[in-house]
């Protein structure tokens, strides 16, 4: 039984134009060939897709369809696209998702513009790179000297990377920058391998820059690194980029890694310190202070503090680096005990446990009945 192809397009059978293209859209992007490669599921879905599109989007096969169903089209599928009404509609959508190009032609995505395109950049005028940033650098913000490689266009070729600027069209694409790529019953426009749209390739390749068309030169340059920069932040630094053969400059980018630091940990704008504390601090209670990002803070430390026990002190963490709000510090308390004894420590850590009487060894009064219960399990 074939599948309905209202119900294929996900669209109700009342549906208009514009639901069932937005839906085509949607579908047709999902199941793409070039994002589901080696997946025959999805390609038989992308065939199914098209086919079913191909019938609604026309007004006459849909009222055949809606009136006698697939086989009241018969001679009407013939494993391509139909009319050229169908095919230019569908060209606009591809050319809207895949960044082809169509002169409203017909022909499988075969209508170019005549002559092909104009050349393009041989490189992107932005390009991005990584910096790394110690901790406090990215806590407090500073001004930083970094150095970068960007590409200029070769003055030997005019930027164009063939020698004394002499191109030729083409041949693999016959100056239309795209090519005509089939996959089972659909024909589509990618790019040229060749001259990468251009369509146009170098008579023979610049002496110079070698046919790449730029050279790659050096530069400082400083940045303003805001306060609470984190790991994965962005920063456009604004013509600081690429620089194209009419004199153009793009944008440099920076990613920023931010390093660890050996006490402090950072959970985007809070701060978590931990605290080691001495088992008798924490039995009798004390005063501590402990290191914050501007300086310190005391903890009072009640009698009989338990070992994870955590202090928040609000507005003591990072600025954020939008609002400027500042997060918390988070204070961990961490029981230190003894791990060597010498044999007056053990005598009279050993007298204090006996002074305590039965409190001293709450094991045996808690876990008393336990024993019993369980001896009797053997009787």
């Amino acid at each position: 039984m074939d599948i309905d192809y209202y119900e294929i397009l996900e669209v109700s059978r009342d549906c208009n134009g514009a639901e069932l293209k937005k839906s085509y859209r949607k579908l047709a992007m999902q199941y793409h060939p070039d994002r589901n490669q080696g997946d025959s599921e999805a390609e038989e879905m992308f065939k199914q897709v098209n086919e079913a599109y191909q019938v609604l989007s026309d007004d006459n096969k849909r009222a055949t369809y809606d009136k006698y169903g697939k086989d009241g089209l018969n001679g009407g599928m013939d494993g391509g696209f139909g009319g050229a009404g169908n095919m230019d509609d569908i060209m606009d959508i591809f050319n809207s998702m895949f960044g082809g190009r169509s002169s409203g032609g017909f022909g499988g995505f075969g209508g170019f513009e005549q002559g092909g395109r104009s050349a393009s950049a041989k490189y992107p005028l932005d390009f991005e790179i990584r910096h790394t940033l110690e901790f406090q650098e990215a806590v407090f913000g500073c001004d930083k000297e970094i150095k970068i490689t960007y590409k200029d266009a070769c003055e030997a070729c005019d930027g164009t990377g063939a020698k004394d600027g002499k191109l030729k069209t083409c041949g693999t694409c016959n100056g239309r920058g795209q090519v005509v790529m089939k996959q089972g019953f659909m024909s589509f426009a990618q790019t040229c391998p060749t001259c990468h749209g251009d369509g146009q390739i170098a008579q023979e390749k610049c002496g110079v820059c070698g046919g790449k068309a730029y050279e790659e030169k050096q530069e400082s340059v400083t940045i303003s690194i805001p306060a609470g920069i984190d790991s994965g932040n962005r920063l456009r630094v604004k013509g600081h980029g690429n620089v194209s053969k009419n004199g153009n400059r793009g944008d440099l980018y920076v990613t920023f890694a931010v390093k660890e630091d050996n006490h402090f940990i950072r959970n985007g704008n809070d701060i978590y310190i931990e605290v080691p504390v001495f088992f008798t601090q924490a039995i009798l209670g004390d005063e501590i202070k402990i290191p914050s990002l501007n300086g310190e803070l005391k903890i009072d430390l009640k009698k009989g503090t338990e070992d994870k026990k955590q202090f928040v002190f609000a507005n003591e963490g990072v600025a954020d680096v939008h609002s400027g709000r500042k997060g918390r510090l988070v204070a961990q308390i961490e029981i230190k005990y003894p791990t060597k004894l010498n044999d007056k420590q053990k005598e009279l850590l050993n007298e204090l446990q006996e002074s305590f009487g039965i409190d001293g060894k709450p094991h045996k009064t808690s876990l008393e009945s336990c024993f019993d219960r369980v001896k009797s399990w053997f009787e």
